[in-house]
């Protein structure tokens, strides 16, 4: 079976060294070069043709983001950005993701210890995931120590579906993402108007990036994105995105919905988990829901909305065909949480309809 092909363009001979060492221990991948900056790469990337590049967001003589358009212009291919986890750092990834990097990862920190086999999971996985055109699973990894994968059970407790009905008609919009999530996102609150229902939204996103990310969509958006708070009441024309680090959860209190933040354990390995928003909504707002899953890795938020079908909301998800890896999408759709697909162009015309 032929290697996934890699080159490492990182101006950190260390940190060359290190995404070399990690990549090449899975038996998959293969580094066939390394460059110190843009221009190196760009002469690599001719003699090597590889399959997959993982990009440093931080360069001398030329930044990432700059090469990283360039390359999409003149030859596009898979690209890894190394971000620091920096406001600048996060402005900067947000940036690349727009020009079509695959996705990002932290920069490895020397200093990982007992962590280096998690770092090491994480981007060996986003590598084999950039390299196919839709990858739906991550398989032949190599045995690593990894975090306990825990249910939402770890922050909120299972109930039986809900069968009263509810004092209020106010509609509530879940919206979970993960991989190529930030631009599905994007797209989604653009196309909504200001009038929407208000939107909770968990993308698996770093603590550093999610504010950042709030910010640049409520400039592009009609709706008022920011990131969500503790307590706050969700309003019509509003959208409440997770911070990095805590669970969104939806809470009533008679006819008014409310962020709560959870510093609770990971779930199915993220924090945010969509399974946790999930659950909540369909505890507390059942069939005045919409639940709405888009892209990303893995299979994270698909049991908690087939929860939410079973407590009486209306679910999508995104099609295979617009998804940049149809795995979160894909698990929910296979699990019959959703009954339709539907193209990223279409999903906010397909929420508006369900509002009304």
């Amino acid at each position: 079976m032929k290697k996934i092909s890699v080159i490492v363009v990182d101006d950190s001979a260390l940190v060359r060294k290190l995404l070399t060492e990690i990549l090449n221990s899975d038996p998959g991948i293969e580094v066939v070069a390394t460059a110190a900056d843009p221009f190196q790469a760009r002469e690599k990337i001719k003699q090597f043709n590889p399959d997959v590049l993982t990009l440093d967001v931080e360069m001398p003589r030329m930044d990432g983001v700059t090469f990283l358009r360039n390359l999409m212009r003149l030859r596009p291919m898979p690209v890894v950005m190394i971000s620091t986890m920096t406001e600048n750092g996060a402005e900067v990834t947000l940036e690349a993701l727009e020009l079509g990097a695959f996705d990002y990862v932290e920069k490895p920190k020397i200093d990982l210890s007992h962590s280096l086999a998690d770092y090491a999971e994480v981007i060996i996985g986003k590598v084999k995931a950039a390299a196919g055109a839709k990858v739906r699973a991550l398989e032949n990894r190599p045995a690593m120590r990894v975090e306990q994968r825990l249910t939402a059970d770890a922050v909120l407790a299972k109930q039986a579906p809900r069968t009263t009905k509810l004092v209020t008609t106010e509609k509530i919009v879940a919206i979970g993402a993960s991989t190529g999530g930030t631009e599905a996102i994007k797209d989604v609150l653009c196309a909504m108007p200001a009038s929407a229902p208000g939107i909770v939204i968990t993308q698996h996103i770093p603590a550093a990036f999610s504010a950042a990310f709030a910010k640049r969509v409520d400039g592009l958006s009609a709706m008022r994105v920011s990131q969500a708070e503790d307590g706050e009441q969700i309003l019509p024309g509003h959208a409440y995105i997770a911070p990095g680090d805590k669970h969104l959860l939806v809470e009533r209190s008679g006819a008014r919905y409310y962020c709560r933040l959870n510093d609770g354990p990971p779930v199915s390995r993220h924090k945010p988990s969509v399974d946790v928003l999930f659950r909540s909504v369909s505890q507390n707002v059942g069939p005045n829901a919409i639940g709405v899953m888009l892209t990303g890795m893995g299979d994270d938020g698909a049991q908690g909305m087939l929860e939410m079908k079973q407590s009486g909301a209306d679910n999508l998800v995104q099609d295979e065909k617009s998804s940049v890896v149809w795995g979160m999408p894909g698990a929910a759709f296979k699990l019959g949480a959703a009954e339709r697909a539907v193209p990223l162009s279409k999903i906010a015309e397909e929420i508006l309809a369900l509002c009304r």
